[in-house]
């Protein structure tokens, strides 16, 4: 039996992972609104796509100030699933900009033994150079660009991802 890949979205808190999470997953498992941390635990999926299966994992996000309560809890989670994964999707929020904790997280990253793509979200309407040009100051190749909640782009990362982990 082979080993079937393993999909995990991190970012910081309401970049927009869940939003990825249902619309890849073709689900509303993992809720979805403005208020931040309302992801706290994984939530998995079952993907198959273009006759490749991998698992994608949603997760509330890495907050590297919370280091109490639930926060703390969040991180902790989302670090065991990024230690699971064989491709990290780095979601970023273009309207936000590259913050200090996008920096952090990507020094995070830049240690793991998977994959690690950055994603740049809520693009909707953007050039995709305006939309990505800060983001390669996080030293992790070229930036993606879609937008989770109107679906651009999302079908040409599901393919990428597909081709990158496909056996």
């Amino acid at each position: 039996m082979s080993h079937k890949q393993t999909v995990v979205l991190v970012g910081r808190p309401n970049v927009g992972k869940s939003t990825l999470f249902n619309r890849i997953s073709r689900s509303r498992s993992a809720l979805v609104g403005s208020e931040a941390g309302l992801t706290r635990d994984r939530h998995y999926a079952t993907v198959t796509e273009s006759g490749v299966d991998f698992f994608l994992v949603d997760t509330g996000g890495l907050d590297i100030a919370g280091d109490r309560g639930v926060e703390a809890e969040m991180t902790r989670q989302s670090r065991q699933a990024i230690d699971e994964a064989d491709l990290v999707l780095f979601l970023v929020d273009v309207r936000d900009g590259l913050t200090v904790q996008d920096q952090a997280i990507s020094k995070i990253l830049r240690k793991v033994n998977a994959q690690v793509w950055v994603v740049v979200n809520k693009a909707e309407g953007m050039s995709r150079d305006a939309a990505c040009v800060e983001f390669y100051e996080l030293g992790l190749g070229d930036p993606l660009v879609i937008s989770s909640a109107h679906g651009d782009g999302v079908s040409e990362l599901v393919s990428l991802v597909t081709s990158a982990i496909g056996n």
